[in-house]
């Protein structure tokens, strides 16, 4: 599989939904496979709260593959031998595309909190700028996971035709209260931790320590990525051996697990992009602007396929269901398609279960269903 990581460069602005605009900005993606002459092979793959462009694949001296390397591929279910899959990094985030520790042109220093708020609307309509610039007018599928399932489905309503499937995992039509309560743990965690110093700390500084706040708030959110029942299977009731039981600080093997991966988050995730983030998030609504859902989803012409996930406690199975629900009840039953996965593992099964659903997504993208 032949990999491709790119930068593109904008001068003209971004009109964001908030009035504001962002200009100049930059936009880094990768690439994996090769586009055919009429540019009719071409797969968008969007991503999720923590991830990045590198979806699939490894550099050398990489650690880990690419977040979706289980699905993405020479001879996997969406197949880089036949298809032009491309993967953006979202405005907002810290790896590469700009955000709020990016230069405010034209001063060398940092936006963070003058960075304007986005939502996943400017996401999606910064990645359709750079597909023009590209010269990609049309795609066969548009594909994402939870956050990344939100920007599919706004491709699907922003930009209708774009896409001939829009395949949407693990996702809503409107970010509900639970998961704004645990974003609001996170922000308060973060925005508290003298170390964050009102958003003026020192990045390097950051990476080379953590940040304790935004441990605390990854881990607070990190339980809601699994469910009750991952938990038992991957955790028990065992305690980490040589520490006390009854030692006011000894601990349990899943205490231990959420503190290695929080304080490991705050060393190379920025905090100020994860409250951009999470705050778009929390903003996403599919009806925004339109009198119903019913009333956006009319936009929609691809054909929509919507994946939910049986003990997905963060985005309910029943959220994707409405949506096929309110495809059904405007007449548009034929262009969309619910499908369960049966899982026990919580959210979190979209990225680390993917052979339960991976021969559906094969056959979604071959034409075949």
């Amino acid at each position: 599989m032949k990999i491709r990581t790119k930068r593109a460069k904008f001068t003209n602005p971004l009109y964001l939904e908030s009035g504001r605009i962002l200009e100049p900005y930059e936009i880094a993606y990768e690439t994996y496979g090769e586009l055919n002459e009429d540019k009719s092979n071409v797969i968008v793959v969007c991503h999720a709260l923590s991830g990045s462009h590198h979806a699939a694949g490894r550099y050398e001296g990489d650690r880990k593959s690419g977040w979706w390397d289980a699905l993405i591929g020479d001879g996997k279910a969406i197949d880089t031998r036949e298809w032009f899959v491309i993967c953006t990094n979202t405005i907002g985030s810290c790896f590469g595309s700009t955000g709020p520790m990016s230069k405010m042109y034209p001063s060398d220093e940092p936006y963070r909190f003058k960075f304007p708020v986005i939502t996943i609307k400017d996401m999606v309509k910064a990645q359709r700028i750079l597909f023009a610039k590209l010269g990609i007018d049309r795609v066969h599928a548009v594909i994402g996971g939870s956050m990344g399932g939100m920007q599919a489905l706004r491709f699907g309503v922003d930009f209708p035709g774009f896409a001939k499937h829009i395949i949407s995992l693990a996702a809503t039509h409107a970010t509900r209260p639970w998961v704004i309560a645990f974003n609001e743990i996170a922000k308060e965690a973060i925005i508290k931790d003298p170390d964050f110093k009102n958003g003026n700390y020192d990045p390097q500084e950051i990476k080379e320590k953590g940040l304790t706040g935004l441990a605390i708030g990854r881990m607070a959110g990190h339980i809601s990525f699994l469910s009750h029942y991952s938990m038992d299977r991957k955790f028990g009731r065992d305690y980490v051996p040589n520490e006390g039981i009854y030692e006011l600080f000894g601990r349990f093997q899943v205490e231990r697990y959420l503190e290695y991966n929080g304080y490991n988050f705050s060393k190379w995730f920025d905090p100020l992009s994860y409250l951009y983030i999470t705050k778009a998030i929390n903003l996403f609504d599919l009806s925004n602007g339109y009198d119903s859902l019913q009333e956006a989803l009319e936009r929609i012409k691809s054909k929509l396929f919507l994946i939910g996930f049986e003990k997905d406690l963060l985005f309910l199975p029943e959220e994707m269901r409405e949506i096929d629900e309110a495809m059904e009840s405007i007449g548009k039953g034929e262009l969309s398609e619910y499908y369960e996965v049966p899982s026990d593992y919580g959210h979190d099964a979209f990225l680390v279960e993917v052979d339960k659903f991976s021969d559906y997504i094969n056959a979604i993208v071959e034409g075949k269903r």
